[in-house]
């Protein structure tokens, strides 16, 4: 609970369940995952092996998720789960109401969600009280990023519990995406987020008008309550910049399959699952240099400073447009992490062994040994494997070739 819900049309929260879910019920976990009815089209009772539940909401800027998840809670105490999971750190105070019946919870605090530019002074402070009141409601409080693993212990003193968004290597062709925004293959940017302030969209396309190309920058993405930022981004938008709306399924795919580069200009810190999304579609990325993104992208991505992020992003674009060569290897290095580091089915595990361990009543520090012992993020180094030159030709034709 905690998201608009799935199918995922939003954003990365969404995204992060429809994956997770589907994944847990193959497995022959009972999943239930909660809908806010008026977001989801979709009105199936199950979506690929997930029990599907549409409850209202009040769908206004500050009240929308808390009062949703509050209805859930209430829902859930006639159901009586064994593991509760909440997604966003507002609401992190309701996480008591489903332990009052027995059920484990679990809140995913998402980034330092205070940060975010849509929110006034009332909004920010309720938003940090949460942080703080997450770590007295949950029995386990999820970071998706190393950084915001640090940020709980230095500010609390407690341990969480760091699991990262996953993706999968993907292509896709066939849709008429590309012909309808008359769009060339790798021939465009890509921007792919919710265009309000945090997500700088504006930042990008201020960055792009000083860079020589005939590339077009392609921005997917909406926003409700955002009109008025909608609208200064396309006043300031030039003829190169293709607005889209929101694409999901095939046509995103598509896109994505086809972009020359992903830029991601976001000021807020924390994992970005469509920085994931888009090293899986084997695209090159252009990120600020933020730590969790540094964190993501390892040295598997371009980055662009946030001191002086305007121009510096137009540098490294202009720079990245005019090596393609260099473009080429970033995409080979992103999907090579994603593979690795970032497997969907590897994230998986760790939330099935955590689940187990949670309801075995282990401690969270236990629980955190085990998941790194059992199912590391990373694969342990392997010697390098070396082979005789005769092996084959063509290795001897390329060291003849270096001279």
């Amino acid at each position: 609970m905690g998201i608009r819900g799935i199918p995922a049309s939003y954003s990365g929260f969404e995204t992060f369940v429809e994956q997770l879910a589907k994944r847990l019920a193959r497995r022959g976990h009972e999943v239930t995952v909660y809908n806010r009815s008026t977001y989801v089209l979709y009105r199936g009772g199950s979506y690929l092996g997930v029990k599907l539940v549409r409850l209202p909401t009040l769908p206004t800027k500050h009240l929308d998720s808390i009062v949703h998840t509050f209805i859930c809670c209430i829902h859930a105490l006639f159901v009586r789960y064994d593991i509760v999971y909440i997604c966003g750190v507002g609401n992190a105070p309701l996480a008591f109401l489903p332990r009052l019946f027995g059920a484990k919870v679990i809140v995913n605090v998402d980034g330092a969600d205070w940060q975010r530019d849509k929110w006034g002074t009332f909004a920010r402070t309720y938003l940090r009280l949460c942080e703080h009141a997450a770590t007295i409601t949950a029995n386990v409080i999820i970071a998706d990023a190393q950084v915001i693993q640090s940020r709980y212990h230095e500010l609390f003193g407690i341990q969480t519990l760091f699991i990262p968004y996953g993706a999968n290597i993907r292509r896709h062709e066939g849709s008429d995406v590309l012909q309808r925004f008359k769009l060339e293959s790798r021939r465009y940017v890509l921007f792919v987020g919710r265009l309000v302030p945090e997500n700088c969209a504006h930042t990008l396309i201020e960055a792009f008008a000083r860079v020589e190309t005939d590339m077009k920058l392609v921005i997917v993405g909406d926003a409700p309550y955002s009109d008025e930022y909608k609208a200064s981004l396309k006043a300031r938008a030039g003829h190169r910049v293709i607005f889209t709306g929101f694409l999901f399924g095939e046509e995103y795919q598509e896109i994505s399959s086809n972009a020359y580069l992903f830029a991601l200009a976001s000021g807020v810190d924390g994992t970005r699952p469509v920085l994931l999304d888009q090293m899986a579609f084997g695209n090159a990325v252009l990120v600020r240099n933020t730590p969790a993104n540094l964190e993501v992208v390892g040295d598997s991505g371009q980055t662009f400073d946030h001191q002086n992020e305007e121009m510096d992003l137009a540098v490294q674009i202009q720079h990245l447009i005019d090596h393609p060569e260099q473009v080429l290897a970033l995409r080979l290095a992103a999907e090579d992490r994603v593979r690795t580091k970032y497997s969907w089915d590897r994230v998986t595990d760790r939330y099935n062994l955590l689940y187990n361990l949670l309801l075995a009543k282990h401690p969270v520090a236990d629980i955190a040994e085990r998941l790194e012992s059992d199912i590391p993020l990373e694969p342990p180094p392997q010697a390098p494997v070396i082979r005789p030159l005769q092996e084959t030709a063509s290795a001897q034709g390329e060291v003849l070739n270096r001279g």
